[in-house]
């Protein structure tokens, strides 16, 4: 009987040793750091290396990234200081930049451009290097502002990760705060020699909200590879009523394995017999606007903060305050403490 209840226990063990998965630790308040960060439209973020990152603006005068300064507790994970030092860009302009990823192989920076579904190559003083992924032609129409928010790079997989905001009009519906849709995404890797490579179905959860809208956003605003072979997909439903109050920002982390099994055509839209990739839910925060209550914050950039001294690891987190607009936005930016699975 020993014996039985041995084996099962290793079983079961091996089982969670094989299967574990990124796991939440702790969630740690947001913050701004008025008089130290600009109010911007801040879309991106990318650690280059010590406390620097790298962040980008859909609405910068040229197109390029800002340098920022982030410190972080080494125990909580807490934000400490974060601080705007300079921007560097290059003749580009109007490309309403929203992902940015560092090239570890050549110490390089590419940033999406979602007016023209382009991702292109930056060295670190910010001048255009004339190299970029080379984007599938399904990218190329009709995403308009639901088109490339996300970028990541896993320096162990040596790939690109990106994928569109939103439902590709090639795969049918876009989710509304009405029509309770779940948007169904395309996953996209690109290799070392910036060709597409392959693509992966993904499913969004069903949308909240659940009445009309002013303004209403939907769809996956970033991604980040963590390095064994797993990436996060931060789900973003932005919801503003006609009467302003009681506007929201649900954010939903899930984690995904991309595997072969879920591999679709590039070339042939989404059926009700695609298969899409499983998601583990790490966790989720929503922000509100009330009468009093002003936290509302629009979560559009997210990257692998510093390792902390227990070994857990911490995701930073930005926001779009669009310019802190009408004086209610803020930028602000949070921190989650994760337990990575290597």
């Amino acid at each position: 009987m020993c014996k039985y209840l041995l084996c099962c226990f290793l079983s079961v063990a091996f089982c969670c040793g094989v299967c574990a998965q990124t796991s939440l630790v702790r969630e740690c308040g947001q913050k701004e750091f008025h008089g130290e960060v600009p109010p911007g439209n801040y879309s991106g973020i990318a650690h280059i290396g010590g406390n620097k990152y790298a962040v980008v603006s859909d609405k910068s005068a040229t197109d390029g990234f800002y340098i920022f300064s982030i410190d972080v507790d080494s125990i909580t994970g807490e934000l400490e200081d974060v601080r705007y030092e300079e921007f560097r860009g290059d003749s580009l302009y109007g490309g309403d930049c929203e992902g940015i990823a560092c090239y570890t192989a050549d110490s390089t920076l590419f940033i999406s451009r979602e007016v023209d579904a382009s991702i292109v190559e930056y060295d670190l003083n910010g001048k255009i290097t004339g190299r970029e992924l080379s984007i599938p032609s399904m990218y190329k129409n009709g995403m308009g502002n639901y088109g490339f928010e996300s970028l990541a790079y896993d320096g162990r997989s040596r790939l690109f990760w990106t994928v569109s905001e939103s439902t590709l009009p090639f795969d049918g519906v876009r989710a509304t705060s009405t029509n309770g849709v779940r948007n169904k995404l395309r996953l996209t890797a690109f290799d070392d020699g910036l060709q597409p490579k392959a693509q992966y179905a993904y499913m969004m959860d069903a949308p909240t909200a659940g009445s009309k809208s002013s303004q209403y956003a939907m769809g996956v605003s970033e991604l980040t590879a963590l390095g064994n072979g797993r990436l996060l997909v931060l789900e973003r439903e932005f919801f503003v009523p006609k009467v302003k109050i009681g506007a929201f920002v649900m954010c939903k982390l899930y984690e995904v394995k991309p595997d072969d099994e879920y591999l679709i055509p590039t070339d042939m839209a989404m059926t009700d017999s695609t298969k899409f990739l499983p998601k583990h839910f790490v966790c989720s925060f929503m922000t509100k606007l009330g009468l009093f209550k002003r936290s509302i914050a629009n979560y559009e950039g997210m990257c692998i903060g510093p390792t902390l001294a227990d070994g857990n690891r911490t995701i930073i987190f930005v926001s779009d305050s669009q310019n802190q607009y009408a004086g209610v936005l803020k930028d602000w930016f949070k921190t989650i403490v994760v337990d990575v699975d290597e």
